[in-house]
């Protein structure tokens, strides 16, 4: 049972405080039939206006209604330019969360970025420019401070924000995209995602970079342009090389029960929506009905109970007019 109040809260509440108050004054000066009806019926259009439901039905989904998380790989290798021929794959990632928010427009959109920690860039909002300003500014990490990263670095912090988003909203169906290039690069294994995997609707795993790999190209905390390139110490510092993982991104797309999508070249954002989130709409504004995404609504019942006894209090004042009305010796 969920309420979904047709006031603000906070009004609600104030309101229905005034009336039970009103109800109970009027009862403790005198308990009369006219008195127990307007009690009833102050209670039935309380109830009613709590518009109480059963979670869980049934019901047409539209984009606008989606909560969007974006995982986004900002470790040194995503500066590695082997996307779209030389590019860095940061720009592809860029160029993809743009399309995708393009795609979904008027959902809610979340950024979170990771390295060798994950952090909430953009919390969860329908902020189409806010997107993109905060997607703009999004570079590599510092290699310079660099520690080893773990792919699976962000997985507690969305899980947390995905059971956030079923506490709050469990109407509104959850997507996870998840950008990266699979290279772990801390000591140990990363660990699996699959704390909250089950709040997950769809979405998918974008992998950038090659095989044969690229080069990459320092940042610094100062500025989203890039320096010299990163020099392998182990390889007499001839420039490093990262290379994709695609066997490692297909695990997690495997943990999130999503695809995988191998991104190599920008644009047909569309095709890959399609292939990556098939229990939504890939139309901006498309509608499907889903399972569990919406409510039976019971406030009717108590609408239309209230209807009936509004109707009996009615018919009882008509009544009583008439007889008022009638000439006294009609009275008798």
């Amino acid at each position: 049972m969920s309420l979904l109040p047709i006031l603000p809260l906070w009004l609600y509440l104030a309101l229905s405080l005034m009336l039970l108050a009103v109800a109970g004054f009027l009862l403790l000066k005198g308990a009369t039939a006219a008195r127990w009806r307007y009690a009833a019926l102050v209670v039935l259009v309380l109830v009613a206006g709590a518009r109480p439901g059963l979670v869980g039905a049934p019901a047409p989904v539209a984009n606008t209604e989606l909560n969007v998380y974006f995982v986004v790989d900002v470790t040194p290798s995503s500066a590695a330019e082997d996307f779209n021929g030389k590019s860095p794959r940061i720009e592809g990632m860029k160029g993809d969360i743009q399309a995708l928010a393009t795609e979904l427009a008027g959902a809610r959109f979340s950024l979170i970025t990771f390295d060798s920690k994950a952090s909430v860039t953009l919390p969860l909002t329908t902020d189409a420019t806010a997107l993109a300003t905060m997607t703009e500014v999004i570079s590599p990490k510092p290699a310079y401070i660099s520690q080893g990263s773990s792919i699976s670095v962000a997985h507690q912090l969305l899980a947390q924000r995905l059971a956030d988003s079923a506490k709050n909203h469990p109407e509104r169906p959850r997507l996870v995209f998840y950008l990266g290039d699979g290279e772990q690069t801390a000591a140990q294994a990363p660990e699996p995602f699959k704390d909250k995997i089950e709040l997950i609707d769809g979405g998918a795993v974008l992998g950038y970079g090659t095989t044969a790999g690229g080069k990459m190209r320092e940042y610094s905390f100062s500025s989203t342009s890039s320096g010299p390139y990163i020099l392998d110490k182990s390889a007499n510092y001839a420039p490093a090389i990262s290379r994709i993982d695609e066997k490692a991104l297909a695990g997690i797309a495997s943990q999130l029960d999503v695809p995988y999508v191998h991104r190599e070249q920008p644009g047909n954002i569309a095709a890959a929506l399609g292939k990556s989130a098939p229990k939504v709409s890939s139309s901006p504004g498309g509608t499907e009905v889903r399972v569990g995404a919406g409510r039976t609504e019971l406030y009717w019942l108590f609408a239309l109970a209230a209807f009936g006894v509004a109707t009996a209090e009615l018919a009882s004042l008509s009544r009583a007019r008439r007889f008022l009305a009638a000439p006294r010796k009609d009275r008798a």
